[in-house]
């Protein structure tokens, strides 16, 4: 389906930074068409509020409650469920979930049978608008409805079901739409796995990646941005075209994976929305939960970290730093690299973490389409080496590419299919796996794709880097191990005990495996 025309002309997107043209953007529609409600850009990302059972729609400080719909409430069906760990994956979840049109008293009922769902907790209601533009479309409204569960209990599972004055998940018409999660055990277990990818998109392909990742009963899934491609340009200079209702067509094709088990997102360069917010997230805070662990979660909502079991995990927004899309190029001011600093120093004092794993969007070392990005590498690359990082996760590029471990820019070890590395004797293991399901991108002219069963192309590869000055700096490089260009996904096994390592694998969306490795701490 062609996109029409919707948004900052080309020619003056080129010279606009986000916050430019998201003025530009507000100043040309009148007041009718306001471009998002005072709860989305004002109120930040709120948290829901805790209650002894179903309480009304709550909205920012100062700003009017949305108006809800004239539609029964029986006949507005919730959709889009998907959950996101709080700040500690042990006692917290966040449930999250949209409605056609607005509803009155929204809330998510809990409890530890799927027969018995007595508690109730209060949803807050982030209504989200598309403006309207003359002969070229009518306006678009979201609502999303988000609940806070805290105190929960370690390694247990709870049912759960949405609903809304009108619309009981424990009545026996709609019962068959509760469903399920498990929060995280109180001390590492004996072994678990999630999975990882970026650039999904909506279609076939990413799907088919949904279901077979489910095959391996991951307890979360982490999502390097590009989610959806609401903004299919992605160059944030030149948001020119924009389709809201992506995001209801994302939503619906992941929620039989992301109902049950946690998405935890951070934000590519697609994710990047002027119509919402100066710096772009304002639809990201309105329809994302994520945990508020970062140094600002309503500045920097893809910014924050997690620990499950014997892994901490850090999510970082690379637009902050990246040269070759600057459209938010230092929008941080230093503070998410002096965060990321003091978090990975704590994690790796943290005697229950044995691997600190770090995922964002823009390439350190690809070979792919968009290369690497050389902001990423001066701001972030060398404090993943003084601090041991175990994995690197990356997406942006339409591949699947891994490296060796890469130890002041070059090969520190190889690590071949089926080898075993130590982070902190041989550098730094760094994947792309931006095979969600977006368009796939290729590799450089006369360079083999090389993976499991097909013998490794060791010539150096002709690739690039972006510098500040948005210049391409050509590379000649070895430590591109292992290349595939299809649809894929990583599955990542953590294993505790007296002989802790991540058994990462990379899988086809056929299931094949493609490519595996171990990740050892003093072995």
């Amino acid at each position: 389906m062609e996109i029409p025309y919707f948004g900052v002309p080309p020619e003056l997107a080129r010279r606009m930074s986000m916050a430019e043209q998201h003025e530009y953007l507000r100043t040309r529609l009148s007041r009718r068409r306001a471009l998002v409600t005072a709860g989305a850009v004002a109120g930040g990302l709120l948290t829901g509020c805790s209650g002894s059972g179903p309480g009304s729609s709550s909205t920012a400080a100062g700003s009017p409650s949305p108006s809800t719909s004239k539609a029964p409430g029986s006949l507005i069906t919730p959709f889009g469920r998907h959950l996101a760990f709080g700040a500690d994956p042990k006692t917290q979840m966040r449930i999250s979930w949209q409605v056609p049109l607005a509803v009155r008293k929204p809330y998510v009922r809990v409890g530890l049978r799927p027969d018995d769902l007595g508690r109730g907790i209060e949803a807050e209601l982030r209504d989200l608008r598309t403006p309207e533009l003359k002969g070229v479309r009518a306006a678009v409204e979201q609502y999303y409805l988000h609940a806070a569960l805290d105190g929960l209990r370690p390694r247990t599972t709870y049912y759960y079901g949405v609903g809304h004055e009108g619309f009981d998940p424990a009545s026996p018409r709609h019962r068959s739409t509760v469903t399920s999660f498990r929060t995280a055990p109180a001390s590492p277990p004996e072994r678990f796995v999630f999975t990882a990818f970026g650039d999904q998109g909506v279609g076939e392909e990413a799907a088919l990646n949904d279901r077979v990742l489910m095959r391996q009963n991951p307890v979360f899934h982490l999502h390097a941005g590009d989610i959806c491609y609401a903004d299919p340009t992605g160059k944030g200079k030149e948001s020119d075209v924009f389709d809201a209702g992506q995001w209801d067509r994302f939503l619906k094709q992941t929620e039989p994976v992301a109902r049950s088990v946690p998405w935890m997102v951070t934000t590519g360069n697609h994710d990047m929305e002027a119509w919402y917010s100066p710096d772009g997230y304002g639809g990201q805070l309105a329809r994302f939960s994520l945990p508020d662990s970062g140094f600002d979660a309503r500045t920097a909502p893809g910014v924050y970290a997690f620990t499950y079991g014997n892994v901490g995990v850090v999510a970082l927004d690379a637009n902050d730093v990246s040269y070759e899309i600057p459209a938010n190029f230092g929008y941080t001011q230093g503070r998410q690299t002096r965060w990321l600093d003091r978090k990975l120093r704590e994690l790796r004092a943290a005697d229950d973490v044995d691997f600190i794993v770090v995922f964002f969007h823009h390439c350190a070392y690809s070979t792919s389409t968009h290369a690497s990005d050389g902001g990423v590498r001066a701001e972030w690359v060398p404090l993943f080496a003084e601090h041991q990082v175990d994995l690197v996760i990356n997406g942006h590029n339409h591949v699947y590419e891994r490296t060796d471990a890469v130890k002041n820019g070059e090969v520190g070890r190889p690590v071949p299919v089926g080898g075993a590395t130590d982070p902190r004797r041989d550098g730094i293991v760094y994947v792309t796996a931006g095979g969600g399901g977006k368009e796939l991108y290729g590799f450089p002219d006369g360079v083999k794709e090389s993976y499991e069963g097909h013998p490794a192309d060791r010539e150096p590869v002709a690739t690039f880097r972006w510098t500040k000055s948005r210049d391409a700096d050509a590379e000649s490089v070895q430590w591109s191990r292992v290349r595939y260009r299809g649809f894929s996904f990583l599955s990542v096994e953590a294993v505790s005990g007296a002989a802790p390592r991540l058994n990462v694998s990379a899988l086809a969306s056929s299931g094949e495996r493609i490519d595996h490795f171990e990740v050892r701490r003093g072995a």
